[in-house]
């Protein structure tokens, strides 16, 4: 390429020495280093008048220093009267604060995107935005590069019998991604929901550890049943609670009775016969006493406590003593009382919970007990779990668990663009029983040592795509045609 430079910054030098290579050129000459203090120090060792650059800078673990890196190579190249900057960003830092998530937080990433701008940059590079809105930000052109192409010729060539697999979006918000894969692929696709249980239920108020009995002595025979705890609710979005089912050929909505599962002596509550798991679905949307309750095909349901699936009949002891220590415990115990979970207070959520919240703090959110549902058949099948990064695991292995142990799925596989893998994420993943395999691009640097400890883990290599576009941007040719091509990879 005539009169243009690439240039690396320090973030992730081997993709741009990959990207460099790709397109036949050597990386440009400068110095970057810093002063005692920590300060940033940018010189350029060529000449960049009238030149189109190209600044390779990704996300990284020290993403402040290397965001002001890429600020001050932009600004130095800006005063070598450089003919137009590129920053090549192929994981756009900030990118999960896009939106304002409280009263008096920062949309950090629009304030990123005017400092690229306001630092000289007059064309961005980027792959696959956490919020595709994001190009809003800029007042200058964004090219969103897409993954999508390379990971289904990657499954294409690497899963067995891929058409016989299914690919599952691991929230609500990945389902666009997830469905523009699957029709690559022609395959079928799923979705995963997660939310706090939403109950309808009734408690036993007691004054002890254990319930009284009828004469007024304690009964030691009885769990102590306290305010939220899994012993005292009827929980209607969870399998094994409803005491009538909906036939699945019925196809209106119909009303069912509910009996209480407690005895009026106090004692231990009888659990019900459950039908096959997946068969109900709670509707929630009916103020009225009774509940709905449908038997939908193709809808899977299960518990989810500590980040991870378990039975109907598990019990969080945790959870049971934190509602104790709190004092959440009747103190009357002959009165019953009856309490929703809709009652407005924090963990009850009625349907308007924010997807992109609830995913940026999904490690946090799988803490509490939660729902999680599959809307969709991955019996005997494939399931491939999409997202565009994987920064912590508490979701990913909560998803991978419920297709592998409820639903039936041969195998479980992890794949998505960024590979972040914050913390020990990774070797969580990499420990679990229920994937098989995780795979990602090399956007972000992942230290190759960490790569050979955890075999599950694949790395495919991203630089082509950013090397293809470079050299279509230099020479003025189209972006999409790109991806057109390689759709038929």
């Amino acid at each position: 390429m005539r009169k243009s430079h690439v240039f690396v910054g320090s973030s992730h030098p081997e993709l741009g020495e990959l990207i460099c290579s790709r397109l036949g050129v050597e990386p440009g000459k400068c110095s970057l280093k810093k002063f005692s203090n920590g300060e940033t120090s940018v010189e350029i060792g060529v000449s960049v008048r009238d030149e189109d650059i190209y600044i390779v800078q990704s996300g990284s673990g020290s993403i402040n220093d290397h965001i002001m890196e890429l600020l001050v190579l932009i600004a130095a190249c800006r005063g070598g009267s450089a003919n137009k900057i590129t920053a090549v960003v192929p994981l756009f830092p900030y990118s999960k604060q896009s939106k304002m998530k409280k009263h008096r937080g920062a949309i950090t990433a629009r304030m990123l995107a005017n400092l690229l701008i306001m630092a000289g940059a007059d064309h961005v590079i980027t792959m696959d935005l956490h919020a595709t809105q994001m190009q809003g930000f800029f007042t200058k052109p964004v090219d969103n590069l897409y993954a999508g192409p390379t990971l289904a010729r990657w499954i294409r060539h690497n899963v067995p019998d891929y058409h016989n697999s299914v690919i599952v979006s691991k929230n609500p918000g990945g389902t666009k991604r997830v469905t523009a894969l699957a029709d690559a692929l022609k395959v079928n696709f799923a979705m995963i929901h997660t939310d706090r249980r939403r109950t309808r239920h009734r408690i036993v108020s007691n004054s002890s550890s254990a319930p009284l009995a009828p004469n007024g002595a304690p009964n030691t025979s009885a769990p102590a049943t306290v305010r939220g705890s899994p012993l005292s609710i009827v929980d209607q979005c969870i399998p094994g609670t409803p005491r009538r089912t909906a036939s699945p050929a019925v196809h209106e909505d119909k009303k069912f009775d509910t009996t209480e599962i407690f005895s009026p002596s106090g004692g231990s509550p009888n659990r019900p016969s459950t039908p096959e798991r997946g068969s109900r679905l709670d509707r929630g949307d009916d103020d009225e006493s009774d509940d709905e309750v449908v038997s939908v095909h193709g809808v899977q349901m299960a518990r989810v406590v500590q980040g991870h699936v378990v039975d109907d009949d598990y019990v969080d002891e945790s959870e049971t003593l934190a509602a104790a220590e709190n004092g959440n415990v009747d103190v009357d115990g002959s009165v019953s009382s009856e309490h929703t979970a809709n009652e407005g207070h924090g963990h009850a959520l009625g349907g308007t919970v924010d997807v992109s919240l609830s995913d940026d703090e999904d490690d946090e959110q799988f803490q509490q007990e939660k729902v999680i549902t599959l809307v969709g058949d991955v019996r005997d099948k494939y399931a491939i779990i999409i997202d565009d990064m994987i920064d912590r695991p508490g979701s990913f292995i909560a998803a991978a668990e419920h297709c592998r142990l409820n639903c039936g799925a041969k195998k479980v596989y992890i794949v998505a663009t960024h590979g972040i893998f914050g913390g020990d994420s990774l070797e969580r993943l990499n420990d679990s029983d229920c994937i098989d395999q995780i795979v990602v691009t090399n956007t972000y640097p992942i230290p190759a040592e960490r790569v050979d400890r955890n075999s599950k883990l694949t790395v495919i290599d991203i630089s082509p795509i950013f090397a293809e576009c470079i050299r279509r941007n230099h020479h003025g040719e189209s972006i999409s045609a790109l991806f057109e091509r390689l759709a038929y990879v």
